[in-house]
């Protein structure tokens, strides 16, 4: 019996997606569950998995080549095994057995097809052993972080002189440059964002807060809320709770434009940009107004953790009424940030900085970032987007509020 080997149901955003790279051959016996391939999206990056026990008899699409939902990929021939269990061969007549010196047996090195995919390409660049790189993921799953701690040593000690390793590249000329096809997540972010120039009238407005009591609060709770819940309590979860605050004041910035129509939400949804070795990437927290701040937290550390794995899932990308973005991560002081559409605005958070203000008549040293939000100027007025961030920055100076909703 042949079985067909098909591109999973894409999200209606998803047109197509590209075939990353096969991680079985033709005539090759898999198992069903077993991941076959892997698909690039604009999103994400999908695993196909075998349906089916057989041997993979057909390729029908090659690495590098597009696939629509449903489209055959690939065919697995489960008649071939049924035929050797239906009939075995006769056993052979056992020899006498002589004696020999025992040989060591070789560990079985981890399974390439059960690496993720930016592990597996590492992997391959560099012609590693997975069973050679200490494991520290879950189940014991080698991650990204082992094979570049694994890589690090090697690094260092390299003689001077040793030739670097060559990097893959489309084309390269005798000047010294590099052209690189962009890949699918980083060409629909570059329309994203040209997008959201050409179609929105987008303006910021700026403020800063106090991250003092913020800062206060966590440094007394951090051991107790990390015991309790097992994640460490960060800024953002704060943030969350305080932008929901301040969106429910101010709904007309958790709206988005339709047509001639003002969608508003009456959820809170938000999207929390988060870097991946493929590029940006924003992830949904849903419900926020019903997490509390250990759940926030928790789910943040799973979505850095599938990011970096290029584990996200669509639906996980998907939808979101509000976006956040920390360039303060990567030591950014200030930004503009661009609007996630169909959204009408963006919190960007930035860095932690010392810094001299006045307070109470005399000069005083405080922690304090700088905010930014962006917005579609069709539908938010200055007013409200002034109004907005000022009733972020006042539950964050005060945190009491979060949990009075004052």
């Amino acid at each position: 019996m042949l079985v067909e080997v098909k591109v999973p149901q894409l999200a209606e955003s998803i047109a197509d997606a590209t075939l990353l790279a096969w991680r079985k051959r033709a005539g090759e016996r898999v198992t069903r569950g077993e991941p076959l391939c892997d698909l690039e999206t604009d999103k994400v990056t999908l695993e196909v998995s075998a349906p089916e026990d057989g041997v993979l008899k057909e390729l029908r699409k090659q690495e590098g080549q597009t696939a629509v939902s449903h489209e055959t990929l690939a065919v697995i021939d489960t008649t071939v095994l049924k035929a050797v269990a239906d009939h075995p061969p006769p056993p052979a007549a056992t020899p006498e057995p002589t004696p020999k010196a025992p040989s060591p047996v070789p560990a079985a090195p981890e399974p390439v097809s059960k690496l993720s995919p930016a592990v597996r390409k590492l992997v391959a660049e560099h012609a590693i052993d997975p069973q050679a790189v200490p494991a520290s993921g879950k189940d014991g799953r080698l991650t990204k972080s082992d094979v570049l701690t694994y890589l690090k040593p090697a690094e260092e000690t390299a003689p001077p002189n040793a030739p670097p390793v060559a990097e893959p590249v489309a084309q390269a000329d005798e000047a010294g440059e590099r052209r690189v096809p962009m890949t699918r997540l980083r060409r629909r972010i570059a329309e994203r964002l040209l997008d959201a120039q050409h179609q929105h009238a987008i303006l910021t407005t700026f403020n800063e807060v106090d991250m003092q009591p913020v800062t206060a609060l966590r440094d007394r709770h951090r051991d107790a809320f990390e015991a309790r819940h097992g994640v460490r309590l960060g800024f953002m979860s704060f943030f969350c709770k305080a932008a929901v605050a301040a969106l429910k004041r101010y709904p007309i910035v958790n709206a988005a434009v339709e047509g001639e129509d003002i969608v508003y939400h009456d959820y809170y949804d938000l999207g929390i940009a988060v870097s991946s070795p493929r590029g940006l990437v924003v992830p949904v927290l849903r419900d926020v107004e019903r997490l509390s701040f250990g759940a926030i937290e928790t789910r943040l550390r799973e979505y850095g953790e599938k990011a970096r794995e290029a584990k996200l899932s669509v639906e996980e990308l998907s939808g979101g009424t509000f976006t956040i973005t920390n360039g303060g991560v990567f030591g950014s002081l200030l930004s503009t940030p661009i609007l996630n559409p169909p959204q009408s605005a963006i919190l960007g958070m930035h860095r932690i900085q010392d810094r001299p203000i006045a307070e109470g008549g005399q000069v005083v040293i405080r922690p304090m970032m700088y905010l930014a939000l962006s917005y579609d100027h069709r539908i938010i007025d200055g007013r409200e987007a002034v109004s907005f961030l000022v009733t972020l920055k006042q539950h964050l100076e005060d945190p009491a509020r979060l949990l009075l909703d004052v």
